[in-house]
Formats: C-alpha cells, sequence, structure tokens
C-alpha cells in the first residue's frame, strides 16, 4: 500500500498560502507533509469531485476532516471503490469532532501527526485487513439476506399451493422441485412467478 488519496475538508481547517490553498510544505497537521516524507505517494483532493476523479489510482483514503464529515465520505467512498478509510487525527480534526466520539464512525484505522514511519506502516496495514474483514462480514450478510429472502417466496408459494391443491407442505416442495427442474429454473424463480400470479388474479376480483 503506497499510493494514498488524502481527502482534505478545509472548511473547518485553517487555511494559508495564496487564494487560500493549504501550504503542505509548512503546515505540519496536514497528512500529505508527513505521507511524503515516509515514502508514501499522496493524490490530493479538496472536494468531492476531485476525490471520487482521484480513487481508481489510490490503495486507502486518508480523511483529513471532523468525523461529522467522515461520516458522510466514508459510506459515500466506499460505494463508489471499496478501499481501506483512515481518519488523520489533527489537532483541529480532533477538537471539531468531539460531540461525535460516541457515534458509530466508518473508517477502519487512524493516523495522526505525531507517527513514525513504522506507526504509519502497520496502521495502513492493520486498516487493509480490517476492510478485507468488514467486505467478508457485507459478503456473508448479503448472502443471508438473499437466502431469507428466497425462503419468504417459497414459503409464500407452498402456502398458496397447499391452498390450491389441498396438499401437505411436503408435498407443495415437492410440485415446486419438479416444476423447478422442467423449467430448468431455480426454484424461488418458480416460487414468485406463483406468488405474482396469484396476487395478481386475487386484486382481479
Amino acid at each position: 500500500m503506497r499510493s494514498l488519496l488524502v481527502m482534505e475538508l478545509l472548511s473547518t481547517f485553517e487555511k494559508t498560502g495564496a487564494g487560500g490553498e493549504p501550504n503542505h510544505t509548512t503546515n505540519k497537521q496536514s497528512p500529505v507533509l508527513l505521507l511524503e516524507e515516509n515514502g508514501y505517494h499522496v493524490l490530493y483532493a479538496n472536494n468531492g469531485l476531485q476525490a471520487e476523479e482521484l480513487l481508481i489510482g489510490a490503495d486507502a483514503i486518508v480523511l483529513h476532516m471532523s468525523l461529522d464529515g467522515v461520516k458522510m465520505w466514508g459510506p459515500r467512498i466506499g460505494r463508489l471503490r471499496s478501499l481501506p478509510v483512515l481518519w488523520w487525527c489533527s489537532e483541529a480534526a480532533a477538537a471539531s469532532s468531539a460531540e461525535y466520539c460516541e457515534s458509530d464512525i466508518p473508517v477502519d484505522g487512524l493516523l495522526s501527526p505525531s507517527m513514525g514511519e513504522w506507526e504509519l506502516h502497520w496502521s495502513l496495514h492493520l486498516a487493509s485487513k480490517q476492510q478485507a474483514e468488514r467486505q467478508r462480514w457485507r459478503l456473508e450478510r448479503k448472502q443471508l439476506e438473499d437466502r431469507l429472502e428466497e425462503r419468504k417466496w417459497i414459503d409464500q408459494a407452498k402456502g398458496i399451493l397447499c391452498k390450491l391443491k389441498n396438499i401437505s407442505e411436503a408435498e407443495a416442495y415437492e410440485v415446486l422441485r419438479k416444476q423447478a427442474m422442467n423449467e430448468r429454473k431455480r426454484m424461488v424463480d418458480v416460487a414468485a412467478n406463483i406468488v405474482k400470479v396469484h396476487q395478481l388474479l386475487q386484486d382481479m376480483k
């Protein structure tokens, strides 16, 4: 992990330099100087459009902003590309974030201006592992939700078949299974069709 996208929202931080741009060569609170000094390639964005354009070239994103901003931008970045998200905890960022300390913050790790080379390395490494674990958890959750949704359609279809054909649940399940095999479809798709057609007929009465 060598290429880091720094997104720095400066509305709550001191601006220096011509045109109100941040002077990274003198601002010790900015992540850019420290990261570059320790061998990282830094991509810089001070607004959302820039950040979205630069995501493709980044291995991780470092958010230098209050936690209120992190709560907004962390999930937004995640929807565009799955990357480790770290919060840069400068004095200004920390001071403007006290009221959010009990909130659920969508970050995989934390960096600070006082860190040295190996502290940065391990923080980024552990953030990468945390992000991978979060992705696995999301996938498992999605798979579970899909299975529950499939079970809902199948149970509804069984109930309809039991009522219409005066058969048991086991027999209704067998009807669904055989119909799925005959049509070369998933059982859940056959079940969903039965439920939707039954609902349509009910609405037409």
